[in-house]
Parts: C-alpha cells; sequence; structure tokens
C-alpha cells in the first residue's frame, strides 16, 4: 500500500464538527399577548424548599433516540443564580411526578434573552454537560434557578409557539411546589401554561462536515479504484 497517509488525512479532515443544536424549543415569550404570563420556578430565599421551591415542567417528544447535552429554561427573574436544580422525567400526569430518568445540580447560565415583561427580565438559565440518551417517547423537564441568597422571584414565561422547535403535547405542562402546596398540577390551573418558553440542546454533527466527510470517502474510493486498475 502506497496510501496509507492519504488515507489517514482524507479521514482525519472528514471527521464530523461536532455543534449544539436546539432539538425542542417551546418558543419566545410574547409580552404583548394578552394571556402572557409566568408561573413559579425557583430556589430561593423568598421560596426555598428541597430540592426546590417551585419546578415548572414542559413535555417534548423524542422520535427514534436522542443524546441530550443541555436544557434550559427562560424565566422573567430577578435572580442571579450561579447553580440551577434540573430533572428529566417520563410518565408525569396529574398528581404524578412519573418516573425521574436523570437530575442533578449544575453550573447555570444566566443569559439576557432580549424580552421582558411585568417588569422583570427574561433570561435564559442554561444547563450543560449533561449527557442524557433518550430513546423515542414524551419525556418532561425542568431546569430550576438557584440562588439560597436572593430575595427576588423568578417566573417561568409561557408562549404561544413563536419561534418554536420541535415536537410537544399543549396542555400537558406541570408545577409542583410543596411551597406553593401543588403536586404535579397541570399548569394549566395557574393561567394560561399551555407550553413554557423552555428548550433541550442534543450535539449532533454539523451539515458541513457531513457533506466533507461524504466528499472525502468519494476521494479515498477514487484513489483506491485508480490503484487497483
Amino acid at each position: 500500500m502506497k496510501y496509507p497517509a492519504m488515507l489517514l488525512l482524507v479521514l482525519v479532515l472528514a471527521t464530523p464538527l461536532w455543534s449544539d443544536v436546539p432539538y425542542f424549543y417551546g418558543g419566545d415569550f410574547d409580552p404583548n399577548n394578552p394571556n402572557a404570563n409566568g408561573l413559579a420556578n425557583e430556589n430561593d430565599a423568598a421560596v426555598g424548599g428541597d430540592p426546590y421551591g417551585a419546578a415548572t415542567y414542559q413535555n417534548f417528544v423524542v422520535k427514534g433516540e436522542v443524546g441530550i447535552n443541555g436544557i434550559f429554561t427562560n424565566n422573567l427573574s430577578q435572580l442571579t443564580p450561579a447553580t440551577g436544580y434540573w430533572e428529566i422525567r417520563s410518565g408525569v400526569s396529574e398528581g404524578n411526578g412519573g418516573t425521574l430518568i436523570a437530575s442533578g445540580d449544575g453550573a447555570v447560565t444566566n443569559t439576557p434573552t432580549g424580552r421582558s415583561g411585568f417588569g422583570y427580565t427574561e433570561y435564559q438559565n442554561l444547563v450543560t454537560g449533561l449527557n442524557v440518551n433518550l430513546g423515542a417517547g414524551t419525556y418532561w423537564f425542568a431546569v430550576v434557578p438557584e440562588c439560597s441568597s436572593c430575595f427576588g422571584r423568578s417566573f417561568n414565561s409561557n408562549t404561544f409557539g413563536l419561534n418554536s422547535v420541535g415536537t410537544q403535547n399543549s396542555n400537558q405542562q406541570y408545577w409542583n411546589s410543596s411551597f406553593f402546596g401543588a403536586n404535579f398540577t397541570n399548569a394549566n390551573n395557574d393561567g394560561v401554561f399551555q407550553t413554557f418558553s423552555n428548550g433541550v440542546y442534543t450535539n449532533i454533527p454539523e451539515p458541513s462536515s457531513i457533506l466533507m466527510l461524504g466528499s472525502g470517502l468519494i476521494g479515498v474510493a477514487g484513489v483506491i479504484r485508480r490503484r487497483l486498475m
């Protein structure tokens, strides 16, 4: 063989670059909608508990299999959280928390979305570094911003699908809070919460690198074919 170095070079160059992309996003909060609202989603000096004071749960539908490496909630908030408590569940229903798939505390990235409402600025509270593989089905997730020294409030924004990504079941979002006496109650019991402005990230190869991989393999095939002729 005279071409192992060339083959190795092409395969290295053709290795896909991986990119975080939204697998699901409920959509943007619209403060101009007459049903714009937010529901308590927090663990702080004002509303506390173990493992949280109040948590909102948004569902998303997985078709096939997917690896989850990040989840976030968009919150109308006065908090400056350093961490966020997160969960992924299956089988949630009224009064039933279903099955806990994965959970933890992680560093949270607190980023303004550019939106606001009711005198609060909206922030994206994102937890990354997850490594959760999910099969086909419907799942619920929560990210609760944590700031034990904060006396502000945090409310998960609702949405009506603007710029949404992926699939979910409307009107199947839940709220759990021993502080407020709620046990996985349908969020619509406390306002119009058909969907929350929350999202899920997965890690997939960038399209350009997939194309490069295909081109590289075609080139290798051509070299080998010429060698054999």
